[in-house]
């Protein structure tokens, strides 16, 4: 080899390595999976919440089905044959073969979480048989209290007397709304706190069970596992309480493609919970449930035109100010505060007829909602007629 071919084998050596070793298209990142946001969870179940209870009650009260053990039990049943579905015919519930579900996991994790959950819904149907559903809304604004003194006993957070100090401002702005409640049922009162309760442990529990470092699961395979006990659970009540009493002529009258449609709601709603609380958490769902009570009393008024007294506004008003506060602080609500105002500024200045519509909106809300509060009991029941087949006021 001559002297000017070994120059150039050792040059051609000193360039290899600058030549690329991999592949160029090896090293693209994957895309991102495609997800929602979280106000997209939050709207989705507020609506279908919403819609639950408002049909609900009209089952339970305006077509006199007064048997909310036996419809909850339809409900979970529905969900346990919904899921049941999925996982044969779909990939959704896939996640289920990599849980290693043994019995041990199943008696610790799902039945405590499948029976308060059974718990809150027979609580949270039957007081719709005694109060109306603005009461019951403003009844559930001590959910967060309830919530927090929930993770304290279940040792998922420490004992802090400061914040409790600062959530019994919700606890006294509900006293003083059902201080102000015209068509008050202890009996009603006794259930929604049962409910609240059994509701709070039942959502901690979620939560433990999403995040858990032991386990994981997929929100639908949590409601896969948990939907089965909750219905034999309600179906065993129901068998002792409501079943002797209730005949085919019940189904009829309400009408089973009425209960079908209402069953599918329900398992929405339950999805969408379950979605919602692993999304987020437990407290975000109960904060963002406020505006959805709000949604709720001026429904109850539309179409129960059930009477709001101006103490009960008062207070709501007070319990809705005190769980604000609670969840986000002083600091927090000025730095909100002064986002809103100018994003609201800007919105006003790129669409300032839009801007004009919502306000003019709001104020009717507003205005409705407090003339409704100031209408007597004879005025109620003189307009009644124009939602054909509602109660009187305040019926429950």
């Amino acid at each position: 080899m001559s002297e000017g071919e070994k120059v150039r084998t050792s040059g051609e050596v000193a360039r290899e390595p600058t030549l690329p070793t991999v592949n160029p298209t090896t090293e693209k990142p994957e895309p991102a999976q495609a997800t929602f946001h979280p106000a997209v969870y939050v709207s989705v179940w507020i609506t279908l919440s919403s819609s639950v209870i408002l049909f609900n009650k009209y089952l339970l009260d305006t077509l006199n089905f007064r048997f909310p053990i036996i419809l909850t039990t339809w409900h979970l049943a529905f969900a346990t044959l919904m899921t049941q579905i999925l996982a044969r015919t779909t990939t959704i519930l896939d996640g289920r073969k990599t849980v290693k579900m043994t019995g041990r996991v199943y008696l610790r994790a799902i039945v405590p979480i499948g029976i308060f959950f059974s718990l809150s819904l027979i609580c949270g149907n039957m007081t719709y048989l005694y109060l109306s559903v603005a009461f019951i809304q403003m009844l559930k604004a001590t959910t967060p209290v309830a919530v927090l003194i929930t993770t304290w006993v279940m040792g998922m957070a420490p004992v802090n007397y400061k914040t409790l100090g600062n959530v019994s401002i919700i606890v006294l702005g509900v006293v003083i709304a059902s201080f102000g409640e015209i068509k008050f049922v202890m009996v009603g009162f006794l259930f929604q706190l049962g409910g609240i309760a059994f509701e709070a442990t039942r959502l901690v529990m979620v939560q433990r069970l999403l995040s858990s470092a032991d386990f994981k699961m997929d929100p639908m395979v949590s409601l896969y596992y948990f939907a089965p006990i909750c219905a034999v659970m309600n179906g065993v009540v129901a068998l002792f309480l409501e079943v002797p009493h209730i005949s085919m002529e019940n189904v009829y009258t309400v009408g089973v493609s009425t209960l079908i449609v209402n069953a599918m709601i329900a398992f929405l709603l339950n999805v969408s919970v379950v979605f919602l609380i692993g999304k987020t958490s437990s407290l975000v769902m109960t904060l963002c449930g406020v505006l959805k009570d709000i949604l709720l009393v001026g429904a109850s008024m539309a179409i129960w035109q059930t009477p709001v007294t101006p103490l009960q506004f008062f207070g709501y008003s007070i319990a809705l100010i005190g769980l604000v506060y609670y969840k986000l602080g002083g600091d927090k609500i000025k730095e909100y505060t002064n986002q809103a105002g100018r994003s609201w500024a800007e919105y006003g200045a790129n669409r300032p007829a839009q801007r004009k519509f919502v306000v003019v909106g709001a104020a009717l809300l507003i205005l409705f909602l407090f003339v409704g509060s100031l209408a007597p009991t004879g005025t109620v029941d003189r307009v009644k007629g124009v939602f054909p087949g509602s109660p009187a006021a305040g019926s429950a």
